[in-house]
């Protein structure tokens, strides 16, 4: 697992308070992450901040626009901080990007060359935003990919339904939390 990395994405306060379905999401996303942390794998955080003005966010972007309207993801805003039921903690990584995907904007690339990573291991919110557009990204660039379903969320449960069992197997594997930590996380 050490060429492995676990993403956790956009578990922002703000975004938590609008996706949290009261299903134990932040537990399950807990158990992901001391699991690869006891696999000695690379975790790391990606948060959406846009810098005040938000000068990188077009009025054709309708989904940039209509988070900034919404008062989302302001750089430095308490709301953009990682959720404090997941922190990260002291060797963990954090990443900045700019739009849906984690490779965008940020530097996770190179910080997952850096490390030699070759695969990912992807949770988050939403199912249909960051997940979605970094699995597109990720394949483009050749990673390996592990969706941890019940580590991610959505504000449609249809929508996160559809994508995790049936468009997300056809590239990726697809687990949940507790099957993928018995199998990665030393007992």
């Amino acid at each position: 697992m050490a060429n492995s990395a676990l993403l956790v994405m956009d578990v922002q306060r703000d975004v938590v308070a609008i996706a949290d379905d009261g299903s134990g999401y932040l537990t399950r996303l807990r158990k992901a992450i001391d699991g690869a942390r006891a696999a000695g794998m690379t975790v790391i955080y990606v948060v959406l901040e846009l810098r005040p003005g938000d000068p990188e966010v077009s009025p054709r972007n309708k989904v940039m626009t209509n988070a900034v309207r919404a008062g989302l993801f302001t750089e430095g805003a308490p709301g953009t901080e990682i959720h404090d039921d997941v922190a990260p903690r002291q060797g963990d990584v954090v990443v900045t990007k700019r739009r849906g995907s984690a490779f965008s904007g940020s530097d996770l690339d190179s910080v997952l060359r850096a490390r030699d990573v070759d695969s990912l291991v992807l949770t988050g919110i939403a199912t249909s935003a960051a997940v979605l557009s970094t699995l597109w990204h990720a394949i483009d660039l050749d990673f390996g990919l592990t969706v941890l379903a019940d580590a991610c969320l959505d504000t449609d449960p249809e929508v996160h339904r559809m994508l995790t069992e049936k468009l997300f197997p056809q590239w990726a594997d697809v687990a949940t939390v507790e099957d993928w930590v018995k199998a990665v996380a030393p007992q």
